[in-house]
């Protein structure tokens, strides 16, 4: 009975059957590389992030605003827009329950001092998130438009600072504008989006100054 014996096999075909082997063996580890490597916290650190600007409060802060993350209300107009984005450190790392609170003046151009109507704080989640949903602010005399914020850390500093429009005329005129605190704002079915991180100096002694 004669007995079947495999063909033998060519050289060519012995180091291609090598070559598919060693990528698949190089894929396999880099792959296993790629699981074990901390994942970035945020895009934002592709570079070393500075600390953001900080700026004037200006007269029309009041404490003790309520905590919420929509200011709007009945009666509001003005188009909508939703800010969102993260609070970092200088290292790159979301700050938890970091404190934000926002004043800004309604489509008008005008605060209100009596009472609480577009102000508010929150307080950023376990990644460092915040979202904020409010209305565009209007243009007053001597100012561009723009929101207040304070924005802290727990145990730490408060950064006092401003968010800017971006293609605003006034822009230009405004004296303590920051282009590093304009907003990347679009449109959207039904208003705005717009987003900003917050780089927090943790230790205190690097925040800049607008």
């Amino acid at each position: 009975m004669a007995c079947f014996r495999p063909a033998p096999t060519s050289r060519r075909q012995f180091l291609s059957a090598a070559a598919v082997m060693s990528t698949a063996l190089v894929a396999a580890a880099r792959a296993a590389v790629a699981q074990t490597q901390p994942l970035r916290p945020t895009p934002s650190c592709a570079d070393e992030p500075q600390p953001t600007a900080r700026q004037t409060e200006g007269p029309y802060f009041k404490p003790d605003s309520p905590l919420r993350s929509s200011l709007l209300e009945p009666g509001i107009g003005g188009a909508k827009i939703v800010v969102t984005g993260v609070v970092l450190s200088t290292s790159c790392q979301p700050v938890p329950r970091a404190l934000i609170d926002v004043w800004h003046a309604d489509d008008r151009g005008t605060y209100d001092n009596a009472g609480y109507r577009l102000r508010g704080h929150q307080f950023t989640d376990d990644q460092g998130r915040y979202r904020l949903e409010t209305i565009v602010p209007g243009i007053y005399v001597g100012r561009t438009r723009h929101f207040h914020l304070k924005v802290q850390a727990p145990n730490r500093p408060v950064l006092t600072t401003q968010l800017y429009f971006p293609g605003e005329a006034g822009n230009a005129r405004d004296p303590i504008f920051n282009r590093d605190l304009v907003l990347k704002v679009k449109d959207a079915s039904d208003g705005k989006t717009g987003t900003f991180d917050f780089v927090l100096d943790l230790g205190g002694g690097r925040q800049g100054r607008g």
